[in-house]
């Protein structure tokens, strides 16, 4: 998938280890923030490369100099074939490319590309006090499934996180 929507200022491409510095730096300065994740450091290229299903991460790039300003990958839940067809999504967006569609547009891209792949559910955790990916992903046709209270502590402090996810409407 090579999306153009660079009218919008970006345009959507498949991830590639061309990407993964920026990628990678993306992730730190989510993570740096506090509320994206219960990671502390961003993992190498390396781990992450070999985490994420390869046919379902994308970036959004900047369409004047190729620069990466979000992204979004996914990984399986689980080895056991009942759950063959659900995944575990992340999406990030540099802090200077936030509110221009970036997360939706990322997320759309994931969303074909896991039913073209017979992909029934994209679940993630987010923590409750992260309101725009919230927002997004209830735009984006995820639910809230439940809240998992004090799930984890983060930096001391114990921490819930909000389940949701997207059912397909193409796999059945």
């Amino acid at each position: 998938m090579d999306s153009g929507r660079a009218e919008s200022g970006f345009r959507i491409a498949p991830m590639t280890a061309d990407h993964a510095d920026q990628v990678l730096t993306i992730y730190q300065a989510g993570i740096d923030e506090g509320n994206a994740t219960f990671e502390t450091d961003a993992p190498t290229w390396t781990a992450f490369d070999a985490s994420k299903l390869p046919g379902h991460r994308f970036v959004a790039l900047d369409p004047a100099d190729g620069r990466v300003l979000g992204w979004v990958a996914a990984s399986r839940v689980s080895d056991r074939g009942a759950y063959a067809g659900v995944v575990e999504h992340s999406v990030y967006v540099h802090p200077d490319a936030r509110g221009k569609g970036l997360a939706r547009a990322l997320l759309d891209a994931l969303i074909v590309s896991t039913e073209e792949a017979g992909i029934w559910t994209i679940q993630s955790g987010i923590f409750p006090e992260n309101t725009s990916s919230l927002a997004v992903h209830e735009k984006a046709g995820f639910r809230v499934v439940g809240t998992r209270e004090r799930i984890g502590r983060h930096h001391g402090t114990w921490r819930d996180v909000v389940l949701v996810e997207r059912r397909s409407r193409t796999v059945s």
